[in-house]
């Protein structure tokens, strides 16, 4: 096994080919701040955590802090602890020509930001979906488009936050258990049990987890048309009905830099080497000792949105639907009498040697839970667990905005 030696400043995801044993040395515990408050009038959020070593499981949240706002008017903004995030205690919005500074009293220590004023104000004029094929892959690129004619905004950074509708591909009003009793024929009955909750439709919603940034400074006008989502015609997720909401966030460039800083340094893979790249520096500090390393951004943005939905159909007419998301056993037709395929079981109960019946093991899938009933009497067709019942992987809760 291969050892490699790292300092974490920061979450990163990565993949490798070979296994690593991943530990580490020389750690420096950091706070990590992420802080945007934006011109929305809602309950603003900050999250405190901490640099985390590879061995463990993931950031530490930082708990009893003393976490506000303030503006240049007087007005503080106080915030308080809920679900490993702080909340402001009242909803708020910040004001185009207002400064805003965050404090932080975490472990004994105060951290103050530079005072920030809300960037430009530019809304999304719309999120399109278009059949497109990049690099030999076809799917749906969705784009986002905006344009300040007064050329003030120039620095964006993106969020989105999708959710799509999954059908279990082989549901059935009723589940099935077999009576451990045999029957007049020797053989032992299905019981059928009507379903007591909605396991037919459901609703998956996914946030997206990448820096997705965009800057109009080297264009002649600030015209946005950002590709912030790209899905393979063949990804399940767009099989049936598809949203996105896309989030806008205009930066000052004080901010992009910092967030494209911090994306250029989570996506080069250096942080796996031995020469690290070491900690860049934030608009906050620390008051009693300016060299303490933090981690993190108090952004100040206009936030703009707009959610979409489509079918599979509205983009790709004539085209086969993508498959789902488990393998159903649908690729798998036996001939008669035969019982090869995955799912497919010869109900009877005979026992001794040459008998092709598997009712035993129809009993023991059924009873445990193993498996869902899909046919039959015989063969009887068994299905995985989320092939009938979606709720196994997904909610099926209908989300609100749902249409």
């Amino acid at each position: 096994m291969k050892r490699i030696s790292c300092l974490i400043v920061m979450i990163l995801l990565f993949s490798c080919t070979e296994p690593y044993l991943l530990q580490t040395s020389n750690f420096e515990e950091a706070l990590v701040i992420e802080a945007t408050i934006t011109n929305e009038l809602k309950t603003q959020q900050i999250r405190l955590t901490k640099t985390y070593r590879l061995e463990e499981n993931g950031p530490e949240f930082v708990e009893n802090a003393n976490v506000s706002v303030e503006d240049d008017s007087g007005n503080v903004y106080n915030f308080i602890e809920s679900n490993e995030v702080y909340e402001s205690q009242n909803p708020f919005q910040a004001i185009a020509g207002r400064k805003y500074k965050l404090r932080i009293i975490a472990n004994g220590r105060t951290y103050t930001s530079t005072p920030e004023v809300l960037s430009a104000i530019n809304p999304i004029q719309n999120v399109e979906v278009r059949d497109v094929t990049l690099a030999g892959n076809r799917g749906a690129e969705i784009k986002v488009k905006s344009f300040d004619p007064t050329g003030n905004s120039k620095y964006y950074r993106y969020e989105f936050e999708e959710t799509y509708k999954i059908i279990a591909p082989k549901w059935k009003p009723n589940t099935a258990t077999v009576d451990p009793n045999f029957n007049a024929l020797g053989s032992k009955d299905l019981i059928f049990t009507p379903r007591t909750y909605e396991a037919q439709t459901c609703y998956s919603t996914f946030k997206s987890n990448e820096l997705l940034l965009h800057s109009t400074s080297n264009l002649s006008e600030d015209r946005v048309n950002f590709m912030v989502r790209f899905i393979h015609v063949t990804n399940p997720i767009i099989k049936h009905r598809y949203s996105i909401l896309v989030n806008q966030y205009v930066q000052n460039l004080e901010a992009y830099t910092y967030y494209s800083t911090l994306k250029s340094i989570s996506g080069s893979g250096s942080i796996l080497s031995q020469s690290q790249p070491g900690f860049f520096r934030s608009n906050i500090t620390c008051e009693s000792n300016p060299n303490e390393k933090v981690i993190g951004f108090f952004d100040v943005s206009s936030k703009s949105s707009q959610r979409i939905f489509f079918n599979f159909a509205d983009v790709f007419p004539g085209t086969t639907a993508p498959g789902y998301f488990y393998d159903c056993y649908d690729n798998c037709v036996d001939e008669p009498g035969e019982f090869n395929c995955p799912g497919a079981y010869d109900y009877c109960f005979a026992t001794g040697n040459g008998t092709t019946c598997e009712g035993y093991d129809v009993e023991h899938l059924l009873n445990t839970g193993l498996k869902l009933y899909y046919s039959g009497p015989n063969p009887v067709n068994l299905v995985p667990l989320p092939c009938g019942d979606c709720t196994q992987f997904s909610s099926n809760i209908v989300p609100t905005f749902w249409q």
